[in-house]
């Protein structure tokens, strides 16, 4: 994924909030010599440094882990079509404005453990739980559902790369950005205030290197 100066994180939290607000991505195994990656839509938590997540034990994408257990967890959303018009203010002629699509997008790489082991297994479900449904009293994975759980398995990527990408008009000025915040608002389809959200956010600070974007002034593209 490209990422232009202008769309980089304004920090680890920025992108980090981001994935955890949303939740649900797809993870991506190329395995050895295929002729395409697996890819599986996954519901997902992202714990400190480590995705977790789980799969039914006949997934594809076990097998494609088993021959190179590295993954990457793709996560996209809170997008806006913006109209070529919308990108003309004043005088400016509505004809010619260039139309985008605003968009957040967070790529998380690193190796994956696949968890078979019962007692391990159940002990990523709690911690799967305990975030996606806190204040819900469950049983117990390892003592309620323990024969169930051989049909599935955990996966725990560690992550060590993060590309992630904020395209929300930076390229453009306060004035420019601002009439498409209006607009926005006007229209207010599915995705529109999400998107509205992150220009006005974006607007607020001065932007700060993070350790994505000091990684990526040394030529690294390693780990936030």
């Amino acid at each position: 994924m490209h990422v232009p100066t202008v769309d980089r994180p304004l920090d680890d939290e920025e992108w980090r909030a981001f994935a955890i607000a949303q939740g649900f991505g797809h993870l991506v195994a190329a395995g050895q010599a295929r002729d395409v990656p697996v890819v599986v839509p996954t519901q997902f938590i992202l714990d400190d440094d480590e995705v977790l997540c789980h799969v039914a034990a006949a997934n594809p994408i076990l097998d494609a882990l088993a021959e190179r257990p590295t993954a990457i967890l793709s996560i996209a959303g809170d997008w806006a079509f913006v109209p070529s018009s919308w990108k003309a203010i004043d005088d400016e002629d509505p004809r010619l404005g260039i139309p985008t699509t605003y968009y957040a997008a967070v790529q998380l790489t690193g190796p994956v453990d696949v968890v078979e082991d019962p007692d391990a297994l159940a002990a990523v479900l709690r911690r799967q739980l305990a975030t996606l449904q806190p204040d819900v009293d469950v049983a117990d994975p390892a003592e309620d559902h323990r024969r169930r759980l051989g049909a599935i398995r955990g996966l725990v990527l560690h992550v060590k790369d993060v590309n992630a990408k904020f395209k929300y008009g930076g390229n453009v000025d306060e004035a420019h950005r601002r009439a498409v915040l209006d607009r926005l608002a006007e229209r207010a389809r599915p995705g529109d205030a999400a998107a509205a959200a992150h220009v006005r956010r974006r607007l607020a600070p001065e932007p700060r290197a993070s350790a994505f974007e000091r990684g990526a002034a040394r030529g690294s593209t390693g780990r936030s």
